[in-house]
């Protein structure tokens, strides 16, 4: 029941960041991009009125003015926010490498009924703490080397603990992932769309009028390039942050080996 309380506070948590970031992005599009992108349009058609042959200037305000850019732009700022978040828990994490946990004095062993004293100091830790992923797994080891008595059966216990956490570190980024794979997806609904107001249009550019049409094309082409430029963007996020999530189940494994596994001693 904690857990799936604590599963349903989390959820909650990051759906309510994305409804701030979405409330946020609204009224400064509301106020801003949108305005000052027709002013900028106004400006380019007259500046074309008096200039023949004059190729209107590309901006950023037109560019990601429509919804689908907007969406796309919520949806990135969550998933770095996000992103930044878990990068913090990481950092966290990788502290506890160094606050000196079973570091003891050079010759000191530990026999399998010393396992449940030192098994202690990690029961009365704070709960984030607690829950950190060194702290499981000497925890895991200590508990099973003073059932077994069995250093063998510590580090395998060992072994197994750390992918059992490499599988659960990946498993919490998913709602990272769904936001990488959904600022694409975004971005070819305002393709699909803008190509279906220039196909409407098309009649219209036939008698010469081809404002429709280029209209079309313009939310077909910004939507594209906006999306895809932050699915860039958004990959690299992941994947650095998969690599701290290895490196850190990585470099605990080799803490444990060396300060725990290293000193057990059989009976």
């Amino acid at each position: 029941m904690a857990v799936y309380q604590s599963y349903v506070r989390d959820r909650a948590s990051k759906l309510g960041i994305l409804v701030v970031i979405a409330l946020v992005i609204q009224l400064a599009f509301a106020a801003f991009v949108r305005p000052t992108a027709e002013e900028w349009r106004a400006e380019q058609r007259a500046i074309a009125a008096r200039t023949p042959g004059y190729v209107p200037q590309r901006s950023i305000w037109v560019i990601i003015q429509d919804p689908e850019q907007e969406a796309t732009i919520i949806v990135a700022i969550w998933a770095i926010i996000l992103a930044t978040l878990r990068f913090r828990e990481m950092r966290q994490q990788r502290d506890l490498l160094n606050a000196g946990y079973m570091k003891l004095d050079p010759g000191i062993v530990i026999l399998p009924t010393d396992a449940r004293e030192y098994l202690r100091q990690f029961e009365q830790l704070p709960p984030t703490k607690r829950n950190a992923v060194l702290p499981r797994v000497l925890a895991a080891a200590l508990k099973r080397f003073g059932a077994t008595g069995n250093v063998q059966d510590a580090s395998q216990t060992v072994h197994n603990v750390c992918e059992s956490e490499s599988t659960r570190l990946d498993a919490e980024l998913s709602i990272l992932r769904f936001s990488v794979w959904v600022a694409p997806a975004l971005g070819f609904v305002g393709t699909v769309r803008g190509i279906g107001l220039a196909l409407q249009g098309a009649e219209l550019a036939v008698k010469g009028d081809t404002t429709a049409v280029t209209s079309g094309l313009g939310i077909s082409f910004n939507s594209t390039l906006v999306a895809l430029t932050l699915s860039i963007l958004l990959m690299y996020i992941l994947h650095e942050l998969q690599l701290a999530q290895e490196r850190l189940v990585l470099d605990s494994e080799n803490y444990v080996d060396e300060e725990l596994v290293s000193r057990l001693h059989s009976a």
